[in-house]
């Protein structure tokens, strides 16, 4: 008897008298998986209002960018998508799950850190700018919106996969467990490697052998080798579309006039990584002064 109903559900279920299960999913699931809240609606605001900032004081740039247009086009040959694409993936991202404490910390980082790395390119000729600026304000506040970005992506990375990300490095369960320091030492070491080779022609300039010396540090001294390798991939991944960007329109050029040059690409890694260790540093220098300043409460009102 049982078989007999079955068999009538499913030929119903083909001629579509009964309703299927639904595929789509319900209104708020896109939400959900973006994690949007109230923050990041504000943080959508910011991000535009720092456009127009910069649009407004930089006018004579934009407007010049602006004349490049040749009516005689159309609009959509002329566009740049790449510019747009870059822009909003990395707007869509700082959208998801912000917290304004944490990402308070990551864009003070990241606008230090970014002018710090600008002023030792432009200072040493690494790379340089149609404008001629050593460094170019106007661009700093990009590092700590890819700052964001790469944080966001580390995040989905790291949710893909689990904590353990397995994804990202598809190995035998024998060998998984150390995979993370093996990467590591055979990625950071490579790029030291690079970094020394594409800076040597500015080994007279005491900014290249802080660079160099900085970087060292960072990767020799312990940390999480898992989120350090994560960070430096999803930091190269996203830093290779802002290179190709930047460099294919000419508003930075390598003194090697490659576009982009590979060491520029894993650069924005190694700066990702920099820039999350930095933000812990900064968090955990916060904690102790705020709790000694707990500690030290009751002795000031006794």
């Amino acid at each position: 008897m049982r078989d007999v109903v079955k068999e009538e559900g499913r030929g119903k279920r083909e001629e579509g008298t009964l309703p299927r299960p639904s595929v789509l999913p319900p209104p708020t699931s896109l939400l959900a998986l973006l994690g949007w809240t109230r923050t990041s609606y504000a943080f959508f605001g910011a991000f535009c209002l720092l456009a127009f900032l910069i649009g407004y004081v930089w006018w004579p740039l934009l407007s010049e960018y602006l004349a490049t247009f040749n009516p005689n086009y159309p609009w959509y040959v002329q566009f740049d998508w790449l510019l747009l694409g870059d822009f909003a993936f990395m707007t869509l991202l700082i959208m998801a799950r912000p917290d304004l404490r944490s990402d308070g910390r990551i864009v003070l980082v990241g606008l230090v850190g970014g002018l710090v790395i600008e002023a030792w390119g432009t200072q040493t000729h690494l790379w340089n700018y149609y404008t001629a600026e050593r460094p170019p304000l106007w661009i700093i506040p990009a590092w700590p919106i890819a700052s964001l970005a790469i944080e966001r992506m580390v995040r989905i990375a790291e949710m893909g996969g689990g904590k353990s990300a397995k994804w990202l490095l598809p190995l035998p369960a024998s060998l998984f467990p150390r995979a993370w320091t093996i990467a590591y030492w055979a990625i950071f070491p490579a790029f030291l490697a690079l970094m020394v080779w594409f800076v040597a022609p500015t080994f007279d300039k005491s900014l290249t052998w802080a660079a160099l010396a900085a970087s060292a540090l960072i990767v020799v001294t312990p940390t999480d080798h898992r989120r350090a390798v994560i960070t430096f991939l999803c930091g190269s991944g996203l830093g290779y579309f802002l290179e190709l960007w930047g460099t294919t329109r000419e508003c930075w050029t390598y003194y090697t006039f490659e576009t982009p040059p590979l060491f520029a690409v894993l650069a924005h890694g190694l700066a990702a990584v920099a820039f999350w260790r930095a933000g812990l540093l900064a968090g955990w220098l916060w904690e102790i002064v705020a709790g000694g300043r707990r500690m030290r409460s009751p002795e000031q009102h006794s």
